[in-house]
Formats: C-alpha cells, structure tokens, sequence
C-alpha cells in the first residue's frame, strides 16, 4: 500500500466513531462450560471419525490361525497391559465375528465398539477365530488384529487366554469417556481434601 493510499484510507475513517465490544470478559468461567465443551469437542471426534474410520479392505498383513497378537498404544501402563493380557479385567461385552464376510465384520466391529463407547464399556472380547478352514487362513483374523490399532478408542488388544477362546478371540481395552473421566476426577478430588 502506497503512502498516498493510506493518507486516503485515514482520512476516510476520521470522524468514525468505534463501536462498542459485545465479548465477555475473559478470566471467570464457569467449569460446567468447559466440560459441555470438552463433551461436545469428544462428540465431534467421534462423529468425524465414524464418517471416515479408515479401516482398509484393501490392505492386509496376513497371520497364521494360531498367531498370538498383543498391541498396545503408547502411554498405556505396563501393569494395565498385563492384566489385560492376563484375562483379569471382567468381560463386560462380547462380540462374535464367526461367519461373517470381511465387509460384514467392519461395519459389525465399528458398531460395537461406538456402542461399548456409550455405555462406558472398557474391556471387552472380540471372537474373530482362528480361520483354520477360511481362505487363505486367518483372513478375518489378519483383519481384526489390522483394524482394532488404528481405532483411536482401542487402548490396547491381547489374544485372549485358552479358557476365554485361545487365539481366535482378543481381549480389548478401551479408552475411556469424558464423562467417565470426569467423574474419576471428581472421585479423586473428593477423597483428597
């Protein structure tokens, strides 16, 4: 912008007068705000990555029926993890993949774990089978275990002990809510002071 420019855009504003702000103040705000925030902030997470999870049908790293797998998402404890693994965590719902297609068991597995989400569901088993007879072997199986790390809501998966379905089911964690969350801390909170 050239000087002559601004001395013009200047004298155009000279006897303006500025008009009056209509935000609050910052500082003071009341902390049922922001949980509504953070509710409504999760809500759209979870909308966003329903409209698009991501979970490929192209794509698969094939396992042999009697692979064990076990994944865990950084920052999930150690002790947390081996009790998961160790069967610990009651089953607080279950999903049977046995004779479904691929496609069938996306949609099916996506249901579920929106489903565990709003219910405040954290450990769960998903049956996929070994796939001993399917063809090539371990299909669902190599897709289960390729899908469930890539779920932002999956803390962790770990093949399931033998009197729990062995190999063909897995263990899974899930992260928990905010409003789970928030009422941790208020527990928390409640029994520090």
């Amino acid at each position: 912008m050239s000087h002559s420019d601004w001395s013009s855009f200047l004298d155009e504003l000279d006897g303006l007068t500025p008009l009056e702000q209509d935000t609050l103040p910052t500082g003071h705000r009341d902390p049922r705000d922001a949980v509504a925030l953070a509710e409504r902030r999760r809500a759209a997470e979870i909308q966003a990555e329903a409209a698009d999870p991501g979970l490929s049908l192209d794509r698969v790293v094939l396992l042999r029926p009697d692979d064990m797998i076990s994944y865990k998402k950084p920052g999930v404890q150690d002790g947390v993890f081996k009790k998961l693994r160790l069967g610990k965590y009651p089953c607080e719902a279950r999903l049977d993949l046995h004779h479904h297609s691929v496609e069938r068991a996306r949609s099916a597995l996506l249901n579920f774990i929106r489903a565990c989400l709003r219910q405040d569901l954290r450990s769960v088993i998903i049956v996929h089978g070994k796939g001993e007879r399917s063809q090539p072997p371990a299909l669902l199986k190599s897709y289960v275990s390729g899908w469930l790390p890539q779920l932002p809501e999956v803390l962790a998966c770990h093949s399931a002990l033998r009197q729990h379905g062995g190999s063909g089911c897995l263990y899974v964690l899930l992260r928990k809510s905010e409003q789970a969350k928030q009422h941790t801390r208020e527990w928390l909170q409640s029994h520090r002071g």
